[in-house]
């Protein structure tokens, strides 16, 4: 029988930063197998990656990703930017095609500036403003859609996000709806919490 798994993540762009969300729901066919999972992983102290599709795939991405950032800092002697990371993860991606890493991901940080991409298993690189991945991310990009817009504040983007998230719970089996991580990246750093909903 084949194994059907879920998840919604989201990422929204603005001038101030980058908000990611995402659920904390695992599940496991029609099994849920925890409902406290971080899908949402540092890389460094101003980037951070979204995760939907195979949970081990990820986090060897993840590791390969926070080396490679260290070795760009200790090189260089300052750090690589998210949108550097980014083509650097397009290419590992793409060179495994023929067996690929089962994922999506949004990458997002504040380095020099915001900056919001989304990739694919193939290494497809889209930079936007706001994007979804994930069983759910059909009934996320359309909240996203109806309430984007330019000169957002990191507060009404991240109240977006969470809406956007839970919307998705709502309808989509394999997302949660009852909490969502949310990590918030400024010139200032990153902080992450979680919201809880009672119904």
């Amino acid at each position: 029988m084949e194994k059907k798994t879920g998840t919604t993540t989201v990422g929204i762009r603005t001038n101030e930063g980058v908000i990611l969300a995402a659920d904390t729901q695992a599940s496991l066919d029609h099994m849920v197998e925890t409902l406290n999972i971080k899908k949402i992983l540092p890389i460094t102290d101003r980037i951070a990656i979204t995760t939907a599709g195979s949970v081990g795939d990820i986090q060897a991405l993840a590791r390969m990703l926070e080396a490679e950032a260290r070795y760009y800092q200790f090189t260089w002697g300052r750090p690589m930017t998210a949108k550097a990371m980014a083509h650097l993860l397009s290419n590992l991606l793409n060179e495994n095609k023929w067996f690929p890493y089962m994922v999506q991901i949004i990458i997002g940080g504040y380095v020099e500036e915001p900056t919001l991409a989304n990739l694919d298993a193939l290494g497809g690189l889209v930079f936007d403003n706001y994007t979804a991945t994930g069983s759910g991310s059909p009934f996320a990009i359309a909240i996203l859609e109806d309430g984007y817009r330019e000169n957002m504040s990191i507060e009404e983007a991240k109240e977006l996000a969470i809406r956007a998230v839970r919307t998705a719970g709502k309808r989509d089996v394999y997302t949660g709806d009852r909490k969502v991580q949310v990590v918030v990246i400024t010139r200032d750093g990153m902080k992450e919490e979680f919201v809880e909903f009672k119904e």
